[in-house]
């Protein structure tokens, strides 16, 4: 994408009434909409979140298949999910949000018990051993996610990486987590949530054209 394109993005997410680009400060500080979601979305809903959600296919595609749930996708690069927030105003959706942000402050941004759900859709595993505080469900990020579910909370993992769907999954073992269900290649074999398998994102169709099996993981935190 041209830095031209970028700074349009840039500037027209800055008019969307359902992007939010809070500095760090005020996330940190005392973030106004942290346990007042409802105040937002004028409903209390239950509250979808996608972390790292890229174009935000996965966003889009949950909030129109579930209108009682709020749904919000959270990355860093605005100019990504443009697409998805410009979609959400186009088609009236009143149940999405989107947040320009790191995933590492996320409980500086929801309170205690908030979340519902959290989906993380094809990180990047960060492969090597020096970049394991980065990983997506590594334990001090599991905690993170565990102060803002619900008791009942649910997490979902879908990856093209087999090693970090290994990771993960020894981890939640290791951890005595609860895996509700787990698949090394979803559109193989059979017991992969309908969720899982009808949205696809830009790259996961890349993924699946070179032959590379699409993993999932849906599990629960137990501390």
């Amino acid at each position: 994408m041209g830095s031209k394109n970028k700074l349009k993005r840039f500037k027209e997410n800055e008019t969307f009434a359902n992007v939010l680009q809070p500095t760090r400060e005020e996330v940190v500080g005392d973030f106004s909409l942290k346990g007042k979601w409802h105040t937002f979305f004028k409903n209390d809903n239950p509250i979808v979140l996608e972390l790292g959600c890229g174009k935000g296919e996965y966003t889009i595609a949950l909030a129109e298949k579930n209108p009682n749930k709020n749904f919000i996708g959270i990355d860093i690069k605005g100019a990504r999910f443009w697409r998805g927030a410009k979609t959400a105003i186009e088609n009236d959706m009143q149940n999405v949000a989107f947040i320009r942000t790191q995933i590492e402050l996320v409980d500086y941004i929801f309170a205690e018990n908030e979340v519902d759900e959290i989906w993380i859709t094809f990180p990047d595993p960060q492969i090597k051993f020096q970049r394991t505080k980065h990983r997506m469900t590594n334990s001090v990020f599991l905690k993170k996610y565990h102060h803002i579910l619900k008791e009942d909370g649910i997490m979902n993992l879908k990856t093209d990486s087999e090693f970090m769907h290994g990771y993960t999954l020894g981890l939640i073992h290791g951890e005595g987590h609860e895996i509700i269900h787990a698949n090394h290649n979803v559109y193989t074999n059979e017991g992969a949530p309908e969720e899982v398998t009808s949205t696809q994102t830009f790259y996961e169709k890349q993924y699946l054209e070179v032959g590379k099996p699409i993993t999932y993981i849906r599990f629960k935190l137990n501390y």
